[in-house]
């Protein structure tokens, strides 16, 4: 039996990050990478050095030596060396396949020297959860380092990573950075997600919070008000009400965004046929489902699931694939100068 304080908590633990790819950047000023928008979550560590990232909103803060940040949703954002720098392409860096998917690159100028650790990962849900939806765009690690006691001796252990060039080294610092990020989002939640109102205050009330688990742990179930009620130990009408106070919409409304937002997921990503989805959700037909699909999500199951989920791009290309592959890299830099081996 989950203790009622812990329902939040129960959701989380179905919220993982998967890397996509990372690299190690040693760095002179003058430089500049601008990441444009994109599905995956973005994750830097600075270390060495220092720099400066333009926001999403289009404001600078400067980044020093443990800086760890995390741009949950993928915001299109600048680092640089000084805001006065003008990042874009082409990449005139040299880039390295170091391990598997980490990848050392080295550039810019003849200034001073920052050594950076960046990666991208994918979320296993929709991209329109409520707790991802809820998150601002960026999340700095500073902001909870005083709460969290065990996130320095992370940012150290990456540290000493980046800096080495020990065997293995790209493959801890990738489940480094995964670790991290996964810690910079568990502070966020307990520090009350920046204000506990909406979903969040929802998913923490004794009653509320667990019905939300149970849609969100199985969302297959086919929920009724009336077995919601029950789970609650309510009766129905009592029920409906205060879950439409708490919540802000009707159960009904919200088991069907659930489902249809686990539906785009094994459409795009598992590349499950219709009719599998819409009998796994319990669907009469896969006439009745494709229906319920558009309604919530705008789009008919056929489109989402010939679209899939697009191959990430390489933030930066190995030397192979560099000559073709920069211009169309989703982090691409102003970087002059000689470029050689990171050390």
């Amino acid at each position: 039996m989950i203790a009622s304080a812990d329902h939040l908590t129960e959701m989380l633990r179905g919220l993982r990050l998967d890397g996509v790819d990372y690299s190690r950047c040693q760095l002179a000023a003058p430089w500049g990478v601008v990441y444009p928008p994109t599905h995956q979550a973005y994750f830097h560590f600075i270390s060495r050095g220092g720099c400066w990232l333009k926001t999403p909103a289009g404001e600078w803060l400067e980044l020093s030596d443990g800086d760890a940040v995390l741009l949950p949703r993928g915001g299109g954002h600048v680092l640089a060396s000084s805001p006065e720098v003008v990042a874009s392409p082409p990449c005139d860096c040299r880039v390295l396949e170091a391990y598997g998917n980490v990848f050392d690159v080295e550039g810019g100028g003849n200034g001073a020297h920052m050594l950076l650790f960046t990666g991208r990962m994918t979320f296993n849900v929709d991209l329109d959860h409520p707790l991802l939806r809820l998150m601002p765009d960026l999340m700095r690690m500073s902001d909870f380092i005083a709460d969290e006691p065990g996130l320095p001796h992370l940012l150290e252990a990456m540290g000493r990573e980046v800096m080495m060039d020990r065997v293995g080294a790209g493959g801890i610092l990738a489940r480094l950075a995964d670790v991290l990020a996964a810690a910079i989002i568990r502070a966020w939640v307990e520090r009350g997600c920046g204000a506990a109102k909406g979903w969040v205050a929802a998913a923490r009330c004794p009653t509320i919070g667990k019905v939300l688990a149970a849609i969100h742990a199985h969302p297959e179930t086919d929920w009724t008000v009336e077995s919601l009620a029950e789970l609650m130990g309510a009766s129905r009408s009592g029920f409906a009400e205060r879950f439409a106070e708490v919540v802000g919409e009707t159960p009904a409304r919200y088991v069907a965004q659930v489902r249809m937002h686990q539906a785009r997921q094994w459409l795009a990503r598992d590349k499950l046929r219709i009719a599998v989805v819409a009998q796994r959700l319990g669907y009469e037909s896969e006439a009745s489902f494709s229906r319920a699909f558009k309604r919530i999500t705008g789009l008919a199951p056929s489109q989402v699931r010939a679209a899939g989920e697009a191959a990430p791009v390489a933030m930066f290309a190995p030397p192979a694939a560099a000559e073709n592959s920069f211009a169309h890299s989703p982090a691409t830099s102003t970087l002059p100068g000689p470029s050689s081996r990171v050390a």
